[in-house]
């Protein structure tokens, strides 16, 4: 018997979360909410536990591979530009968004009720926590920006030892390959996940609490879905004359995962592999991947926090000015890593609004449907997270055209687990031939 596509898999655990769901709501079952927020909170644990050892070993094999690519410093400065420019374009639809519809005008909330989330950020906050107070801290406490700023300083020392550092990095490469092995059982568990995490929030958040935010909750799956089926694509097109369908065909179980998972980081096997296979060069893949994972997020720190900064202030009654709004631009732009590539994005909202002067309790009205906003917005941060490296390495000349025409062609999870890391493939980093 044939074996059902890991793609259905997924699709039939979303239907069957959202039938339980709305029978454990309709009934009042407090048991099957309860069992569907275990098996759900489980996934998303299991998938959080890989994510210290998964992103230090990851940035150090990847900084330590640009060793092997030509031009590395150019790849890595105009990956960097493009995270920029697609951040740029994402928050200015977000704002644009925001101006249009109003999504805090007529809104009716218990503001006495409000408070701050228990995680806010500010630019000292962001700046100081950046370095941690002691490395074993940093993986403890699973601060995963502290974790990035080890991984980026110990990778890029290794790269200059040279071969006195072989071992160490031949040891990360051996701890990649051993979570990565390890995450792709967990991924394999992504059905289940989604019934639970899709079950659960059905069960939660009935129209009774989503009606007051339903136009900001629209608008937050426009502004994705403008991102995600309109800039990406002309982006794709014009950049890098490339056919928009051939990338999603490739991309699609990357971007379904974190869909469901809601997290970049844990989905950034799937991704990597996918980037592979639309014919991205490893070596570059190994290194834009992993550093987008934890820092390019246009639906966590682009869309979101503009749309979240304006619905704030209309709800407290707050003007913005041209000033407030090139501010809201400029943090989403520069303080994208503070979302650090984990579910949620209430540490980016809170370093918006205290940027912006708007009361952080603002943020506490939003918290109740996070997990329905981040599902879309960990969609579209994966998505950009794919797109960059496929663009950069198709105008590098880099980019593999047969590789690429034929992604989408085999079930990316069914079809095999990921390669070692330390597989070489030097014939594909020759310029291909467009």
């Amino acid at each position: 018997m044939r074996k059902i596509p890991f793609s259905v898999q997924i699709l039939l655990g979303l239907v069957l979360g959202v039938a339980l769901g709305f029978v454990a709501r309709a009934n009042d079952l407090a048991w099957l909410t309860s069992t569907l927020d275990t098996v759900g909170g489980l996934f998303v644990q299991l998938l959080k536990l890989a994510v210290p050892p998964l992103v230090f070993a990851a940035i150090v094999v990847s900084v330590v591979s640009l060793r092997g690519v030509a031009n590395a410093a150019r790849l890595a400065l105009k990956t960097l530009l493009w995270f920029g420019i697609t951040a740029l374009i994402a928050v200015s639809i977000g704002l644009g968004l925001g101006l249009l519809v109003d999504p805090g005008k007529g809104v009716t909330l218990d503001l006495a009720g409000a408070a701050a989330p228990k995680k806010t950020g500010s630019w000292t906050d962001f700046l100081t926590g950046i370095v941690p107070t002691n490395p074993v801290g940093a993986f403890v406490e699973g601060n995963v920006l502290q974790i990035v700023f080890l991984a980026l300083v110990v990778g890029a020392a290794a790269l200059l030892i040279g071969e006195a550092a072989e071992p160490f990095v031949t040891f990360n490469k051996s701890v990649l390959a051993i979570v990565q092995k390890a995450l792709w059982w967990v991924i394999r568990l992504a059905p289940i996940g989604t019934l639970g995490l899709i079950g659960n929030a059905v069960a939660s958040y009935g129209w009774d609490l989503l009606a007051p935010l339903a136009k900001f909750t629209t608008a937050v799956y426009v502004g994705c879905a403008i991102v995600l089926l309109v800039v990406y694509p002309v982006l794709l097109l014009a950049a890098g004359r490339l056919n928009p369908l051939r990338f999603y065909a490739g991309a699609w179980p990357a971007i379904e995962l974190a869909f469901v998972s809601r997290s970049s980081v844990g989905t950034m096997p799937v991704t990597q592999r996918s980037v592979e296979r639309l014919g991205v060069p490893r070596e570059y893949a190994s290194f834009a991947v992993p550093f987008g994972a934890t820092t390019k997020m246009d639906g966590c720190a682009a869309i979101y926090p503009a749309l979240a900064a304006i619905f704030v202030a209309q709800v407290f009654g707050v003007q913005l000015g041209v000033t407030d709004y090139l501010l809201i631009a400029f943090v989403s732009v520069v303080g994208s890593a503070a979302t650090a590539g984990l579910t949620g994005a209430i540490v980016m909202l809170t370093l918006t609004l205290s940027t912006l002067g708007l009361p952080l309790a603002g943020a506490g009205l939003l918290l109740a449907i996070d997990p329905i906003l981040d599902m879309i917005r960990t969609a579209t941060n994966v998505a950009g997270q794919a797109v960059v490296p496929t663009i950069v390495a198709a105008r590098e000349g880099t980019l593999d055209r047969t590789a690429y025409d034929s992604a989408g062609n085999r079930d990316l999870v069914d079809a095999e687990e990921p390669d070692p890391v330390d597989a070489d493939e030097p014939e594909r980093l020759a310029p291909v031939p467009a």
